[in-house]
């Protein structure tokens, strides 16, 4: 279904060996089928920003297992994909790095201080955990701030 986009994200991995590339494409392909038909605010395919998120971290020279777990950071959250899938397809790191980013975005508060409160003391459990949780958090926050203009302007702010 979204062949295409696949192809076209698998392409800016240029810079990563050839089984890499691979990698990215079954973890990309995977995530494709898992968001399935999801939609963004905007009303474009979700799958659009897992890969962002991927081409920001792709960008930073990060490892193969953080492009993964960018690729697949929202899989756990949104869709019915199973930490043991994760580790089963992709391996126990990439599971980690996609769980530990989904625990920072887990957060439930009453009020916008107490979250960023608890937001900052989750980023600093997680750093202690792989720092590149929080890289990962941070290329998903970055893709998300780009297309703020999509929003309707009080969700934006």
């Amino acid at each position: 279904m979204y062949e295409d986009l696949v192809n076209r994200f698998v392409q800016k991995a240029y810079r990563y060996s050839k089984k890499e590339q691979t990698q990215i494409r079954e973890a990309a392909l995977f995530a494709a089928e898992a968001h399935g038909a999801q939609k963004r605010q905007s009303g474009e395919p979700y799958i659009i920003h897992p890969f962002a998120v991927g081409e920001i971290l792709m960008g930073l020279n990060m490892d193969i297992e953080t492009v993964i777990a960018g690729i697949l950071h929202d899989t756990l959250e949104d869709t019915p994909t199973t930490f043991e899938t994760l580790v089963a397809r992709f391996g126990k790191t990439v599971a980690d790095l996609v769980e530990g980013e989904t625990k920072i975005s887990g957060l439930k508060v009453k009020n916008k201080s107490q979250q960023e409160a608890e937001t900052i003391r989750k980023m600093f459990f997680a750093m202690s955990e792989d720092i590149r949780v929080i890289i990962i958090k941070l290329a998903d926050k970055l893709h998300n701030m780009r297309t703020l203009q999509r929003l309707a302007p009080a969700r934006a702010r």
